[in-house]
Formats: C-alpha cells, structure tokens, sequence
C-alpha cells in the first residue's frame, strides 16, 4: 500500500477546507488572470459567398454578366430572355442593365423588373406591377401581392410584345412619377 503524504489526508474539519482544494482554486486563479492579460486574436470575417460576384466595372460588367447569363442557359430560356431583353430595350431605350441578387435587372428612375430562369419558365417580375394598368391581362403570376407582379412565359409560348412595351412604358412613367413628385 502506498503511503499519502500529511498534505493528502489531511480533511475538511468545521468548515475549513483541505490544504489541496486551497491549492486548486489558487491555480485556477492564477489561470483565470493570465487569460485576462492576453489579448484575444481578432477573428477574420468570412466573405459572404456569391453565385457571381457583382460587377466592379459598372454598366459594361453588368451587360458581360447578363450576356455570360444568356449564354448558358438552354436553347428555348436563353432565347426567351434575350428576346424580353431587347423588348424592354426597345420600350425604353435610356434603360439602365444592372446585374442585382444574380439576375438581370432593368431600370430607369428606378427598378422596372428582373428576369429571372426557372426550370421550366423564364420569368419578368414587374417591382411595382400591381400600380400598373393591364388590359392585356399579361400578368399571370404573383397576383396576390400587393405590390409586384410576374409573367411567366413557358417554352412554346408567344409574347404580346406591343403589349409587354406598353407595360414596360407604364412601369417606366410610373417610376418617374414617383422621382417627381
């Protein structure tokens, strides 16, 4: 049998405490002020990660990111948007390209509407859709918001293009309305 120092069997009597729980809780306070005195490493951020990154360069990026984007979509959707993309360019032709929340955005006095690729639709989401007047009854998607609207348009499908210029008119005359007053 192993003989134990005096330090080790000596007990708690009254209160009092042993002489190694004394020593415990003064190296823990030893610990607890040499963390205190070192200074803690500053943690780097983490960039937020991006499917493409925006554009740096401005309104020539944004047009090269919408091209890249046209690109590689298949044969029916990249033509389909390149199609929505010269009609909203023929509607208004001081349209400003942007390229926001990685999908093309155009707008003049202020945001008239993306487009946007799905598996099976190419979407044009108006901002301000549900101010607009339709009698053409193009909108057929997003109705129940209270202030965008959408048209979704199918592989197969065909586009009312006086129909959708006018919109895109009404969406322009709108924004600007707002900017005057």
């Amino acid at each position: 049998m192993k003989k134990r120092s005096t330090r080790q069997t000596r007990k708690t009597t009254a209160g009092k405490t042993t002489r190694r729980k004394a020593t415990a809780r003064k190296a823990t306070a030893r610990k607890a002020t040499a963390r205190k005195a070192t200074p803690r490493k500053a943690r780097a951020k983490r960039p937020v990660a991006r499917k493409r990154p925006a554009p740096a360069g401005g309104a020539a990026s944004a047009v090269a990111l919408i091209d890249a984007r046209i690109r590689e979509l298949p044969a029916w959707q990249s033509q389909m948007l390149a199609r929505l993309r010269a009609l909203v360019k023929e509607a208004e032709p001081e349209v400003i390209e942007e390229w926001k929340w990685s999908i093309p955005v155009w707008s003049c006095a202020g945001l008239i509407c993306t487009g946007e690729t799905y598996k099976s639709v190419v979407k044009m989401t108006f901002a301000r859709g549900a101010a607009l007047q339709d009698p053409a009854r193009l909108f057929n998607s997003s109705l129940e918001g209270n202030v965008r609207r959408a048209i979704d348009f199918r592989e197969g499908g065909t586009i009312d293009e006086e129909a959708l210029k006018a919109l895109i008119r009404a969406a322009v005359a709108l924004n600007q309305a707002k900017a005057a007053g």
